[in-house]
């Protein structure tokens, strides 16, 4: 898949689960998926600055 196709596919999923979920849904939906989206950068660049000590 490449990078327009993995866009694309990312808007139609939210506008399928926007079709199905109340404002408070989506909202609650959208903040946790930021914090996920937060907390695996976070791991990454540890895991990173940590590899990169190691070396």
């Amino acid at each position: 898949m490449n990078s327009c196709e993995l866009t694309a596919s990312i808007t139609a999923l939210a506008n399928a689960l926007a079709c199905k979920l109340t404002e408070d849904e989506l909202n609650l939906l959208g903040v946790t998926l930021t914090q996920l989206a937060d907390t695996l950068f976070t791991i990454a660049t540890q895991r990173s600055i940590c590899n990169r000590n190691r070396k």
